[in-house]
Protein backbone atom coordinates (compact mmCIF):
# COMPACT_ATOMS: atom_id res chain seq x y z
CA UNK A 1 0.00 0.00 0.00
CA UNK A 2 2.67 2.35 0.45
CA UNK A 3 4.37 1.47 -2.72
CA UNK A 4 1.35 2.28 -4.39
CA UNK A 5 1.14 5.51 -2.37
CA UNK A 6 4.97 6.52 -2.82
CA UNK A 7 4.09 5.66 -7.21
CA UNK A 8 1.25 7.87 -7.28
CA UNK A 9 3.09 10.11 -5.39
CA UNK A 10 6.22 10.25 -7.80
CA UNK A 11 3.25 10.32 -10.60
CA UNK A 12 2.11 13.87 -9.23
CA UNK A 13 5.47 15.61 -8.62
CA UNK A 14 6.21 14.26 -12.02
CA UNK A 15 2.94 15.58 -13.82
CA UNK A 16 3.88 19.04 -11.59
CA UNK A 17 7.72 19.07 -13.40
CA UNK A 18 6.00 18.43 -17.16
CA UNK A 19 3.43 20.88 -16.56
CA UNK A 20 6.17 23.52 -15.21
CA UNK A 21 8.09 23.08 -18.25
CA UNK A 22 5.14 23.94 -20.52
CA UNK A 23 4.44 26.68 -18.65
CA UNK A 24 7.75 28.28 -18.56
CA UNK A 25 7.62 31.24 -20.57
CA UNK A 26 10.47 34.08 -20.58
CA UNK A 27 8.45 36.15 -22.47
CA UNK A 28 7.65 39.80 -20.29
CA UNK A 29 4.05 41.23 -21.31
CA UNK A 30 3.83 44.06 -19.24
CA UNK A 31 3.70 46.50 -21.69
CA UNK A 32 0.67 45.40 -23.61
CA UNK A 33 -1.30 45.84 -20.87
CA UNK A 34 0.10 48.48 -19.00
CA UNK A 35 -1.98 51.34 -18.72
CA UNK A 36 -1.13 54.55 -20.78
CA UNK A 37 1.78 52.97 -22.67
CA UNK A 38 0.09 52.82 -25.66
CA UNK A 39 -1.13 56.27 -26.17
CA UNK A 40 2.97 57.41 -25.46
CA UNK A 41 5.17 56.32 -28.27
CA UNK A 42 8.09 57.13 -26.72
CA UNK A 43 7.25 54.62 -23.73
CA UNK A 44 6.57 51.94 -26.59
CA UNK A 45 10.76 51.90 -27.45
CA UNK A 46 13.26 50.98 -25.49
CA UNK A 47 15.90 52.75 -26.67
CA UNK A 48 13.87 55.85 -25.78
CA UNK A 49 13.30 54.90 -21.57
CA UNK A 50 13.23 58.98 -21.20
CA UNK A 51 12.00 61.23 -23.73
CA UNK A 52 13.49 64.23 -24.75
CA UNK A 53 12.29 68.03 -24.05
CA UNK A 54 11.11 67.80 -27.44
CA UNK A 55 9.22 64.95 -27.66
CA UNK A 56 7.81 65.71 -24.14
CA UNK A 57 6.36 69.00 -25.43
CA UNK A 58 5.15 67.19 -28.74
CA UNK A 59 3.28 65.08 -26.79
CA UNK A 60 1.48 67.43 -24.40
CA UNK A 61 1.28 69.57 -27.26
CA UNK A 62 -0.90 66.92 -29.49
CA UNK A 63 -3.07 66.18 -26.19
CA UNK A 64 -4.04 70.26 -25.90
CA UNK A 65 -4.62 69.98 -29.27
CA UNK A 66 -7.21 67.15 -29.22
CA UNK A 67 -8.71 68.60 -25.87
CA UNK A 68 -9.72 71.52 -28.28
CA UNK A 69 -10.99 69.17 -30.73
CA UNK A 70 -13.29 67.44 -28.44
CA UNK A 71 -14.67 70.17 -26.44
CA UNK A 72 -13.17 69.35 -23.07
CA UNK A 73 -14.07 72.74 -21.93
CA UNK A 74 -17.75 72.80 -22.75
CA UNK A 75 -18.28 69.38 -20.50
CA UNK A 76 -16.09 71.08 -17.80
CA UNK A 77 -17.95 74.45 -17.94
CA UNK A 78 -21.23 72.33 -17.98
CA UNK A 79 -20.31 70.53 -14.99
CA UNK A 80 -19.07 73.83 -13.42
CA UNK A 81 -23.10 75.25 -14.00
CA UNK A 82 -24.99 72.52 -12.43
CA UNK A 83 -22.50 72.24 -9.43
CA UNK A 84 -22.99 76.07 -9.14
CA UNK A 85 -26.59 75.78 -9.26
CA UNK A 86 -26.52 73.66 -6.19
CA UNK A 87 -25.59 77.17 -4.42
CA UNK A 88 -27.63 80.08 -6.36
CA UNK A 89 -30.30 80.12 -8.79
CA UNK A 90 -31.11 76.66 -9.02
CA UNK A 91 -33.48 76.39 -12.11
CA UNK A 92 -31.88 78.96 -13.98
CA UNK A 93 -28.31 77.21 -13.69
CA UNK A 94 -29.54 73.79 -13.76
CA UNK A 95 -31.22 73.86 -16.77
CA UNK A 96 -28.38 75.42 -18.29
CA UNK A 97 -26.41 73.20 -16.84
CA UNK A 98 -28.22 70.38 -18.44
CA UNK A 99 -28.34 71.87 -21.64
CA UNK A 100 -24.87 72.48 -21.81
CA UNK A 101 -24.34 68.59 -20.37
CA UNK A 102 -26.60 67.33 -23.60
CA UNK A 103 -24.02 69.38 -25.89
CA UNK A 104 -20.98 67.43 -24.22
CA UNK A 105 -22.47 64.41 -24.38
CA UNK A 106 -22.85 65.24 -28.21
CA UNK A 107 -19.41 65.92 -28.49
CA UNK A 108 -18.45 62.47 -27.13
CA UNK A 109 -17.78 63.89 -23.51
CA UNK A 110 -19.98 61.00 -22.09
CA UNK A 111 -18.96 61.31 -18.95
CA UNK A 112 -18.24 64.91 -18.16
CA UNK A 113 -22.08 65.57 -19.90
CA UNK A 114 -23.84 62.99 -17.76
CA UNK A 115 -22.45 64.42 -15.06
CA UNK A 116 -23.32 67.83 -15.73
CA UNK A 117 -27.17 66.49 -16.49
CA UNK A 118 -27.45 64.86 -13.69
CA UNK A 119 -26.33 67.25 -11.12
CA UNK A 120 -28.19 69.86 -12.59
CA UNK A 121 -31.34 68.13 -12.53
CA UNK A 122 -30.58 66.96 -9.14
CA UNK A 123 -30.28 70.51 -8.42
CA UNK A 124 -33.42 71.58 -9.88
CA UNK A 125 -35.14 68.57 -7.76
CA UNK A 126 -33.62 69.55 -4.72
CA UNK A 127 -35.03 73.16 -5.15
CA UNK A 128 -38.63 72.41 -6.10
CA UNK A 129 -38.33 69.95 -2.49
CA UNK A 130 -37.25 73.08 -0.47
CA UNK A 131 -38.78 75.83 -2.21
CA UNK A 132 -42.29 75.85 -0.12
CA UNK A 133 -40.12 76.26 2.87
CA UNK A 134 -38.54 79.59 2.10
Amino acid sequence: MTEDRQDEDLDLIEEREVRADEEDYSEEAAAEVAPGVMDRPYLQSPENERPTSEEHHEHFEAKRQEQEKTGVGIGVAALALSVISLFILPVILGAAGIVVGFVARRKGLTTLGSWAIGVGAASMIISLFFAPFF
